[in-house]
Parts: C-alpha cells; sequence; structure tokens
C-alpha cells in the first residue's frame, strides 16, 4: 500500500452540496486538518459541510450546518481525522460567495 500526503485548497461558493473531496476507486482517504477563513472584513458567513457515505446508499450526514463564521476569522468544522473510503465525499457550501476559503489536509493510501 502506498499512502502520500496532500493538501487542497479551495474558494467556498454559495452553490449547495459543492464536492470538495472525493476517494477514488481503491482510495482510503483519511483527512487530518480542514481549516475555513472567513476572508470578508466585515461580515460573518454561515457553513456547510458534509460527508456523503457511498457504502450506505449515499447517505449525507452533516459535520457543520449553519455555522457563522464570523469576519476575519478561522475555524476547524472538523475536530480529529475523519476517515473517506471509496466513494465516500466532502461536500461545502456557504451563505454567502467569496466570503469562505477552506484548507483541507489528508493522507490518500491506495
Amino acid at each position: 500500500m502506498a499512502e502520500t500526503f496532500h493538501s487542497k485548497a479551495a474558494l467556498v461558493t454559495n452553490s449547495a452540496d459543492t464536492n470538495l473531496l472525493t476517494a477514488g476507486s481503491g482510495e482510503t482517504l483519511v483527512i487530518i486538518h480542514c481549516q475555513v477563513a472567513n476572508v470578508d472584513g466585515t461580515n460573518a458567513a454561515d457553513l456547510y459541510l458534509d460527508m456523503v457515505d457511498d457504502e450506505s446508499s449515499d447517505v449525507t450526514a452533516a459535520l457543520a450546518h449553519t455555522i457563522s463564521v464570523p469576519a476575519d476569522t478561522a475555524i476547524n468544522p472538523i475536530g480529529g481525522k475523519l476517515v473517506l473510503e471509496q466513494g465516500d465525499k466532502i461536500n461545502i457550501w456557504a451563505g454567502a460567495a467569496s466570503d469562505l476559503e477552506v484548507t483541507i489536509s489528508y493522507l490518500k493510501i491506495t
């Protein structure tokens, strides 16, 4: 088995269920860190973060739902490690476009 570290950064849109990360065929992803920063200097923005479990007929579980991120601050919406198995995914969106940015780090096992 190969193990490699990866990171990804993205602007969080206000389109519901925007895919951030998906475990591909034969992959297991261990999310190590996830940080969401509000880059708007004035307004708070709501964060939505879901895990979609492919093994359970695409059951969606909220990791963060309507979490207000104050202006010029950052939060870590995943407390601890989270394992994504083949086909599982993380979806993210915000209450306002262009206010939130996300950084996620993970270990990919193939």
